[in-house]
């Protein structure tokens, strides 16, 4: 294997593990928010009340308590995870204004892994099956969070988190 690809495939097998922990802590974090925020039932602004509406999350779902748990969960997982890859798997030196594009394009993913999440919630809870709807908020985080290792990885080793020269 040539030497930058051997560095590449081993970058890949650290962000893996790294992003084991990483989906460790938004899958313990989404659970907890979950059933704390579940009684909060203010009403999303207009635009992501239309994005996040009823018909798409299901009934009593358009609101903060349901779509903060996954949005906070996926945020603070990743910020996590973005520190521990810049460290430990490139070894970067990435300026500070390279995390707040990585928060910025990182919002605009989570809110898609949230709008995603919450149909696949809602499309698990309309089954009727018992221990899948308990399991719902679980089974999204997951779905998602492999959709985003596809997303993020390029993004933190070929743009972000370049390695130090």
């Amino acid at each position: 294997m040539e030497n930058t690809k051997k560095k590449t495939f081993w970058q890949m097998v650290k962000y893996l593990l790294v992003s084991i922990g990483v989906t460790l802590i938004q899958l313990l974090l989404v659970n907890v928010l979950y059933v704390v925020m579940k009684g909060i039932t203010t009403p999303l602004p207009a635009i992501l009340g239309d994005i996040f509406s009823e018909q798409v999350m299901g009934q009593g779902h358009s609101n903060w308590g349901y779509l903060l748990p996954f949005l906070l969960s996926n945020l603070i997982a990743n910020a996590v995870g973005y520190f521990v890859n810049k460290s430990k798997t490139f070894k970067s030196d990435a300026p500070t204004w390279h995390f707040v594009v990585y928060l910025v394009i990182l919002l605009v993913l989570i809110l898609f892994s949230t709008w995603i999440q919450g149909v696949i919630v809602n499309a698990l809870n309309n089954l009727q099956v018992q221990f899948l709807a308990k399991l719902a908020p679980t089974i999204a985080a997951m779905a998602v969070g492999g959709f985003q290792l596809i997303c993020l990885f390029p993004l933190q080793k070929f743009v972000l988190l370049r390695e130090k020269k």
